[in-house]
């Protein structure tokens, strides 16, 4: 049975290693343990909106929002940062559903949106996320400072 809801600290187990495959993915060396603990913080900080999906009890994909704020609206936005499903899971509609959840917040939360990135390279988010009713932004450059390493 298919199932999405908010994450709780007992899934963090499960969590972990879904984030861990995420990481991966994104060219990041494996660390369970330190996901763990990272995801362990955001739920207990509540600076994070975790969704899961799962199937017969086990996850199979996640979506984690931030807040921001908007200055001009004087609104909250939610920053949708992550969004993974398990390959085993991909094409059953998790992805569509987990954004469902986040689309629930930002609702129930009175903010004035979500905000995504995703690399241009990403055919299958390209796809997902005009599909999901996200508009792409042609107007505006993103720009990214980092302290050097």
């Amino acid at each position: 049975m298919k199932n999405t809801r908010k994450a709780i600290l007992q899934d963090l187990t499960q969590l972990a290693e879904l984030f861990d495959q995420y990481r991966i993915f994104y060219h990041k060396e494996s660390d369970i343990s330190s996901a763990e603990n990272f995801l362990r913080e955001r739920i207990e900080n509540k600076d994070a909106e975790i969704f899961v999906a799962e199937e017969n009890g086990v996850l199979t994909g996640f979506v984690q929002l931030y807040p921001i704020f908007s200055s001009t609206r004087m609104q909250r936005y939610w920053l949708l940062n992550d969004l993974y499903v398990n390959a085993g899971h991909r094409g059953k509609g998790y992805s569509k559903e987990l954004i469902d959840q986040a689309k629930k917040l930002c609702t129930s939360s009175n903010a004035c949106g979500i905000l995504l990135e995703t690399g241009k390279s990403n055919d299958i988010g390209n796809q997902l996320y005009p599909a999901c009713g996200f508009k792409l932004y042609n107007t505006v450059n993103f720009y990214e400072w980092t302290p050097e390493q």
